[in-house]
């Protein structure tokens, strides 16, 4: 009887998740990214070649991209590539409104982050071969972790008060970005069945020493983005309540010693919810601005290019959200917001009808890790949270953060069933 079931099951799961027309929501999308783009082409009374081939390049790679994946392998599913198209599209043209020069930078990063989400889908759908990565995967990321830190402590020095990142030529990598893509790898990987003991008590090390190296690192933020997602990790394995409360309270005592130790930190705890008073030094300049400007665009903005936050220190990392208000307006910017939303429904949506509890846990966790760093980074900048410096996934400049939101979309999309059709056969 069991066997019997098993295919009207499939099929009903089929039948709810119906195929999202992806030819007409990408004609939509090229047409707006069209229109975004001939600001920044056409600003200054210059055109600005170059500007034109990467826009230009960019709505063909869409294109270009979903045609192949539908002719040579077979997919149908896409809503959330051309959710990420979207907001990768906003993030471009902000970059390049801002500062033409990292415009290039920010195209390459998109791209590579595309060809690392297909190997990192193609890799994730054979079960086997994931565990049998999780245990040297955990280990090169304890290694590569504490070594960055190290060499960015003592050789490169801190950028911007925190040790975050590794410079090289003209580029730079943030190590914390990787690390979230073998966080949800191995806490999934780890969590997929009962383990022993002492298998547990090595991924909770593992765990607290990734949330430990950002706060050395002066990273709250990532330590934060952390620690939530194994909060997550924790609680969907599990399902106790009271081991989540008795973790939580632990890390509630440790925020305390860290604000204790650390000036930096205490600062911003006590300028939160208090920018009004420090609107002329560095405890509140950002989000005063931000909360200025961010409500002069109104509905639909005042242009690219003819917003004042962009002359804002971090306007295309940490306060890209207020540009967005701003310039694009207050309807762009929420749809920002819904895009999220519905990358949180789609996984736990999926996660539900998941092959293994592998894919469940490893959806959900990267949905909850990149929804949460939204949340730290749009209430950080309007002081509704404390501000931590974190980038809004797929819309800052940036390409770690940028490698990194791809990267944790591949876990997402390994849990819809319709993924996977010649492995996850009913």
């Amino acid at each position: 009887m069991a066997k019997s079931k098993k295919p009207r099951l499939m099929d009903r799961l089929r039948k709810k998740y119906r195929y999202v027309d992806s030819g007409f929501v990408m004609l939509l999308l090229s047409v707006f990214q069209f229109f975004t783009a001939i600001p920044v082409v056409f600003s200054d009374d210059t055109v600005y070649g170059v500007a034109a081939l990467l826009f230009s390049g960019y709505i063909a790679f869409e294109w270009v991209y979903v045609f192949v994946m539908t002719a040579f392998f077979k997919k149908v599913n896409f809503e959330l590539e051309l959710i990420a198209f979207f907001l990768c599209g906003i993030g471009l043209t902000v970059t390049a409104s801002v500062d033409k020069n990292q415009m290039k930078t920010q195209f390459i990063a998109i791209i590579i982050g595309i060809v690392i989400y297909d190997i990192l889908l193609w890799f994730l759908q054979d079960a086997k071969r994931v565990m049998s990565l999780r245990e040297p995967l955990a280990i090169f990321t304890v290694l590569f972790f504490g070594l960055s830190f190290v060499y960015i402590r003592f050789v490169e020095g801190a950028t911007n008060g925190a040790y975050n990142w590794i410079k090289f030529g003209g580029f730079s990598l943030q190590p914390s970005e990787l690390v979230k893509i073998a966080f949800v790898f191995v806490g999934a990987a780890s969590l997929d069945k009962l383990l022993t003991t002492k298998n547990i008590y090595l991924y909770i090390f593992f765990a607290l020493y990734c949330i430990g190296i950002p706060v050395l690192m002066r990273d709250l933020g990532t330590a934060l983005i952390f620690f939530f997602t194994f909060i997550i990790i924790s609680f969907m394995r599990s399902g106790d309540i009271r081991s989540i409360l008795f973790i939580s309270a632990i890390a509630v005592v440790g925020a305390v010693i860290v604000i204790a130790m650390k000036p930096y930190v205490a600062n911003r705890i006590v300028a939160w919810r208090h920018v009004w008073e420090n609107v002329d030094n560095s405890k509140g300049y950002q989000q005063v601005r931000t909360l200025i400007y961010s409500v002069s665009g109104g509905l639909f903005g005042l242009g690219i290019g003819k917003g004042r936050l962009r002359y804002v220190f971090a306007s295309t990392n940490d306060l890209v959200f207020g540009v967005v208000c701003e310039e694009l307006g207050i309807i762009i910017a929420f749809a920002i917001v819904i895009a999220f939303a519905i990358i949180a429904v789609y996984a736990v949506s999926n996660s539900r009808c998941a092959p293994s509890t592998f894919y469940s846990i490893a959806a959900c966790s990267a949905a909850a890790m990149l929804l949460f760093q939204t949340s730290l980074n749009i209430f950080g900048i309007t002081d509704i949270l404390p501000l931590t410096g974190v980038t809004l996934p797929f819309v800052s400049q940036g390409g770690s953060s940028l490698i990194c939101s791809w990267a944790l979309f591949a876990f997402i999309k390994s849990a819809d069933i319709r993924t996977y059709p010649k492995v996850f056969k009913s």
